[in-house]
């Protein structure tokens, strides 16, 4: 025999057993428990729709997942982790576009990563709208009043978001652009912050989630102008749609969810973990508390999923360009 041919025999036979292995340790994931970054501070919107999906998906995998929150930089810090991470299905990301496509917009000389190229999309999970929420004594009604009075004091009345370059920031902007009105920014570390505050008078105004807000309205201890989606969101029935305003009608803003995972991902593994969102997602009673929260399911396909974040950044550039947001 060919000296050659003789130790390829050898390579081709270990090769051959190996695969099986290869094949086995991809079906046998999770054989551990994986860490689900989430890149906010407890207690916020995208925290708590995690809080509802993130134990039933362990359920689903048979395996505990365990949510660690990592907040700080806008919800960078946290990514930068996931992307920092071996991509073997241990270390994942539910995140929101504020770390996605919005920091590195905003802030392409400090955000260390590109994450349509250093990131998987796994799944989306939910969608939902913001509330722009103010202090209880604020003389206007409406958002149309509101818009009224900002335009009569340009420059005094303040708003808070969960920190500069957010998904947050960026709606606040938008809001005051097309409303045509002068608010001054006050960035925050979190959410649940900027709502004390508001509540408390610190701060006249703030856009934020639903499922962070919805409390303080239903007690009337912040007034609710408008959700930031076209249509009203039941989980607010009596809150407007900031759209309705003439002023604001071309406005139409809501926040995916969902799971990512360090580029290079197992194919496998993503497809066990899209799978295992899927039967969540269609579970009635996930379905239900979402809903409490003003989130809905948000199902499509890996690819899909991709091919939607490249969307939306294109989509946030002209934004964040026309309201000339940028950090330094």
């Amino acid at each position: 025999m060919n000296p050659s041919r003789r130790h390829l025999v050898p390579l081709l036979a270990l090769a051959a057993a190996l695969l099986p292995a290869f094949a086995v340790q991809a079906q046998a994931w999770p054989q551990k428990p994986v860490t689900v970054v989430v890149p906010f501070g407890a207690g916020g919107g995208v925290d708590a729709a995690a809080r509802i999906v993130i134990p039933k998906i362990a359920e689903k995998l048979g395996q505990q997942l365990v949510i660690e929150n990592v907040p700080g930089a806008s919800g960078t810090i946290g990514t930068q982790r996931v992307v920092q991470a071996k991509p073997d299905g241990y270390t994942l990301l539910f995140a929101v576009a504020s770390p996605i496509n919005v920091a590195p917009l905003v802030a392409p000389a400090s955000v260390r990563y590109d994450a349509l190229k250093d990131l998987q999309p796994v799944a989306p999970v939910a969608v939902s709208p913001f509330v722009l929420v103010g202090r209880r004594d604020l003389p206007a009604a409406t958002a149309a009043d509101l818009l009224k009075l900002a335009r009569q004091q340009p420059g005094k009345f303040t708003y808070g978001t969960d920190g500069m370059g957010t998904s947050l920031h960026v709606t606040a902007a938008m809001i005051a652009q097309q409303g045509k009105v002068n608010l001054l920014h006050v960035p925050y570390k979190s959410g649940p912050q900027v709502l004390t505050d508001v509540a408390g008078g610190t701060v006249d105004l703030a856009v934020l989630p639903v499922a962070l807000v919805q409390g303080m309205v239903k007690e009337q201890k912040v007034k609710a102008y408008g959700v930031t989606s076209k249509q009203r969101t039941d989980a607010m029935p009596g809150t407007p749609s900031l759209a309705e305003t003439p002023e604001l009608a071309a406005l139409d803003v809501e926040s995916w969810m969902g799971l990512l995972g360090p580029a290079g991902l197992d194919a496998a593994v993503a497809a066990k973990l899209t799978q295992a969102v899927s039967a969540v997602l269609a579970d009635p009673e996930v379905v239900k508390q979402l809903a409490t929260g003003g989130m809905k399911p948000m199902s499509m396909s890996q690819a899909d999923f991709t091919t939607y974040l490249a969307r939306e950044r294109k989509a946030l550039a002209a934004a964040i360009s026309a309201a000339q947001i940028k950090i330094e």
